[in-house]
């Protein structure tokens, strides 16, 4: 049972964003549009811009300056900002809204969908996770001990530092790339984020991380309230501002409270995501290689993309989305309860 404290923090976490986006939010877009930060909608093929997106042309993006600003108010206001796994939560989800910033700001003066160089980008959410991962080690340790499905808990020493890299920095990508149709990765982060709160909750039995727990419900109920506006059709898109960051802010999350493995089961949409799009690459220039010319795998990656190319409409593929992430997370906590029992 928790106590008073942590409960009324908890209940802080879930108005503060929400109230705050429905206030916040309308200010916001007409600002964007003022300023003519108009989302430049990606082309299906080379001179063609995609037909199902043509009517998103001018959308006002970066509205995950409001999203990710009121995680970060809400959680510097109600959280233990003592507490280790907060303050690497908010620097990571910080640096990497900034880097997502950077990203949109890049797109929006460029008119492109060309952002900053892929490799600044991996190389700030490098040092991002780096340093959260050796700060985590060397001042908790038992974040090593990662909880296995059908095993238990596996001290992994060292080992989780590269492993947390390859989920911090894998996640945040994966939920910029699932950022494609209206309350697609806002609607995911919402399921994911309420399982790992469950989650977080078990673990507590192992790995006193309960103080995660503002930051995550401040996700969902930011996130709820963008929703709100960003449902199809969208009135402002969160841009690389608020999907890298929320990225960043799930796998730091899983890292901090040892359900590394775990992650890739309850945030099985976002790898889904980001497969999709390495499969095509691959696939593209091995077949290049092979018979001189690219083919592609998918008929087009990301992976949500592929079902709009097949007639499924935008709101087909998200809802069935957030219907196949909502079973994934189910099953996600079912393997961290059985996980857990097999420690005892």
């Amino acid at each position: 049972m928790f106590n008073l404290d942590l409960e009324l923090q908890i209940l802080l976490a879930l108005m503060i964003p929400f109230v705050g986006s429905l206030i916040i939010g309308p200010k916001l877009i007409a600002v964007l549009r003022a300023m003519k930060a108009g989302q430049p909608i990606r082309e299906a093929r080379k001179g063609v811009l995609a037909p199902e997106h043509q009517g998103k042309v001018g959308t006002p993006t970066m509205g995950g300056l409001m999203l990710i600003g009121l995680v970060l108010l809400t959680t510097l206001f109600v959280a233990d900002l003592s507490n280790v796994y907060v303050q690497c939560c908010l620097i990571v989800t910080l640096i990497t809204a900034f880097l997502g910033f950077l990203d949109d700001y890049a797109k929006i003066t460029k008119k492109s969908t060309d952002g900053v160089s892929g490799w600044f980008k991996i190389g700030l959410q490098f040092l991002a996770a780096l340093g959260c991962s050796v700060y985590l080690y060397i001042a908790c340790p038992g974040v090593s001990n990662v909880l296995v499905p059908f095993y238990g808990v596996l001290d992994i020493g060292v080992l989780f530092i590269p492993l947390a890299l390859l989920v911090i920095i894998g996640t945040s990508n994966a939920v910029n790339l699932t950022d494609g149709l209206d309350g697609l990765a806002s609607g995911c982060m919402i399921i994911a984020s309420l399982i790992f709160a469950c989650m977080v909750a078990a673990v507590t039995m192992i790995n006193p991380c309960e103080s995660l727990l503002p930051f995550l419900f401040a996700i969902v109920s930011a996130c709820a309230g963008f929703l709100w506006f960003n449902c199809n059709p969208a009135r402002v898109f969160m841009g690389d501002t608020g999907s890298l960051a929320l990225g960043g802010a799930l796998g730091t999350v899983a890292v901090c409270t040892g359900t590394e493995l775990l992650l890739v089961i309850v945030g099985g949409v976002f790898v889904a995501e980001a497969l999709s799009v390495m499969i095509q690459v691959f696939w593209f220039k091995f077949t290049r290689i092979k018979f001189g010319e690219g083919r592609r795998f998918f008929r087009m990656a990301p992976i949500h993309h592929h079902f709009e190319k097949g007639g499924l409409s935008e709101t087909q593929v998200c809802v069935r989305f957030w219907i196949v992430a909502s079973i994934l997370a189910l099953i996600g906590y079912a393997l961290t309860i059985g996980a857990l029992m097999t420690c005892h």
